[in-house]
């Protein structure tokens, strides 16, 4: 019996473990994408939905459809699918998966789950949101498992950022959160948006996006 209980708290400790790491990687995540923003639009003005308010902007949609929508639905997904395919790869390979001790893999992991998480997002957002008719939500879900492919294609640089970092002498700022994990993150998220919704400047806006920084859609391109 006292075996069992031990056994118990060991496996409750694992899953307070693991439920951590994956607290901090859905922080770190959504904070990538909130300032991978600034790169993609760096003067115009965001649509945060109900946090408007709180920035003097006019809101239209509390949640769906905006920005926040995006925070806070992608960093939930891409914080399990990359826990998920650390575990799958780490048990195939029989040690912890490591960009220094298995780049090719590491490599591809970051590609299958960056794919994974955003099309298992793309999913929920287009059956789920009110936005979307009933008729479309097939379309929207090709769409962006579409946009989410080639968007993710582009994050192949994302493990080396700690490593160029360290090679100009900043070895502390490369072993940092900052270094091995919030900047490589926020360029990533910044290319794949980029490129997989072509989300750059007057380009990707919404509708409240495009009135509250003076443009028609026009400007879209």
């Amino acid at each position: 019996e006292d075996g069992l209980r031990e056994s118990h708290l060991l496996y409750r400790f694992a899953e307070m473990a693991i439920a951590k790491e994956v607290a901090k990687t859905f922080g770190t995540y959504m904070l990538a994408d909130y300032l991978s923003n600034y790169i993609q639009h760096p003067t115009q003005k965001m649509d945060y939905g109900i946090f408007n308010q709180l920035i003097g902007r006019e809101v239209d949609q509390p949640f769906w459809g905006t920005r926040t929508e995006h925070i806070v639905g992608v960093a939930a997904c891409l914080a399990a699918t990359d826990h998920m395919s650390q575990a799958i790869f780490s048990k195939s390979l029989g040690s912890p998966l490591s960009f220094a001790k298995h780049p090719g893999p590491f490599v591809a992991h970051t590609f299958f789950f960056i794919f994974g998480g955003v099309t298992v997002y793309c999913g929920l957002d287009a059956y789920l949101s009110p936005l979307h008719k009933d008729e479309d939500r097939n379309t929207e879900f090709a769409s962006g498992t579409y946009s989410s492919a080639i968007g993710s294609c582009t994050a192949w640089f994302e493990p080396y950022v700690a490593p160029a970092i360290a090679s100009v002498g900043a070895g502390g700022l490369a072993n940092s959160w900052f270094g091995s994990a919030l900047l490589p993150a926020t360029l990533a998220y910044a290319t794949v948006k980029g490129v997989g919704w072509y989300d750059w400047g007057n380009s990707g806006l919404n509708d409240l996006e495009m009135k509250i920084n003076g443009l028609t859609k026009a400007h879209r391109s």
